[in-house]
């Protein structure tokens, strides 16, 4: 039931009843309003600010979710490059270094190999720094294990080959020597028998009789053979591969042939003194990839350790040298 209002009119001396005109009772209505969306506002601002919104709480706690796996996914690619660092070192020291074979260089396995489906995807991302690093780390990764299972790939057909690397390995003395006497000069630097001066002798000097055999020391294909005017006199080079070349030089004569693929024990000509040489003896010179280095150091298949040791002092000697 509505509730009537009165009021004492002092004027008619009697209680009337209360009647609010219709624009009163409107203001009243829009004042309330306003004051309870001011109110309301006031509420969210403060809610908002100090205690957040259900929306931002869960955005939240998805970025902290991120940033966990972010983490989580950093240690561990963190992890797989050391893994890689040591797999690397591992084949560059080790399985490489046991075949001889020349170590990748860090550029070669780090180069990327982004096909351009991937650009676009790092571009597309490149507003988030997190993904796009590890996109980045990934696919720099990627590439060294690409780099890496080639290099694997390649270790495996030197193990395949390591019986034709061994046999074309230098491993003997290119002349008969069991008496260990014949060493008459060795690698580094000697007196010049010509010019009397210090000068680098860049291999052993055999000294032998005159027609004494001369034998390859390695498997591999006679690159040079005979005279060409460069002091050696009749002389032979043979390419072994794998980097190797050896040279004999100062011949009487030459056996071998340009072309002619030799075996290790095969005789390919006699000593002699043609050249630049002051006696009959056999120049012997050992190279890899093209540096000279000291033969002495070859002959393991023909010499005891005992022995070695011998020949090792013999060539030691400062001495004057044959060529």
């Amino acid at each position: 039931m509505k509730k009537i209002k009165y009021y004492y009119n002092t004027n008619t001396l009697r209680y009337e009843k209360l009647e609010t005109p219709l624009r009163v009772r409107l203001l009243r209505i829009f004042g309330f309003i306003a004051a309870a969306l001011v109110t309301a506002a006031l509420i969210s601002y403060v809610a908002f600010q100090f205690i957040g919104s259900p929306k931002e709480k869960i955005l939240q706690e998805q970025n902290e979710d991120l940033r966990d796996n972010y983490r989580q996914l950093k240690d561990r690619i963190e992890s797989l490059q050391q893994q890689m660092k040591e797999l690397e070192k591992r084949d560059n020291d080790v399985y490489r270094a046991i075949f001889e074979a020349s170590p990748i260089p860090d550029s070669a396995r780090a180069k990327e190999l982004e096909t351009k489906l991937e650009i676009e995807t790092v571009r597309r991302l490149k507003d988030n720094q997190l993904v796009g690093s590890i996109l980045n780390t990934l696919n720099t990764l990627t590439s060294r294990i690409e780099a890496q299972k080639r290099s694997y790939d390649e270790v495996e057909e030197l193990v395949k080959n390591k019986e034709q690397l061994l046999a074309r390995t230098p491993a003997i003395q290119p002349v008969s020597n069991k008496d260990l006497n014949r060493i008459a000069s060795g690698f580094g630097y000697r007196i010049d028998p010509v010019y009397k001066t210090t000068k680098f002798h860049a291999g052993l000097d055999f000294s032998a009789p005159q027609g004494t055999p001369i034998y390859a020391t390695a498997d591999g294909t006679v690159t040079t053979a005979g005279n060409t005017g460069n002091g050696y006199g009749n002389h032979v080079i043979i390419n072994h591969g794998f980097g190797y070349e050896t040279l004999y030089g100062h011949m009487v004569r030459v056996k071998a042939r340009n072309g002619q693929a030799v075996k290790r024990g095969e005789v390919i000509g006699w000593v002699g003194s043609t050249g630049k040489s002051t006696g009959p003896h056999c120049h012997y010179e050992v190279h890899k990839y093209g540096d000279k280095i000291d033969p002495i150091y070859f002959f393991y298949n023909d010499l005891t350790p005992e022995q070695f040791d011998m020949i090792l002092k013999k060539a030691a000697a400062s001495n004057q040298s044959l060529d």
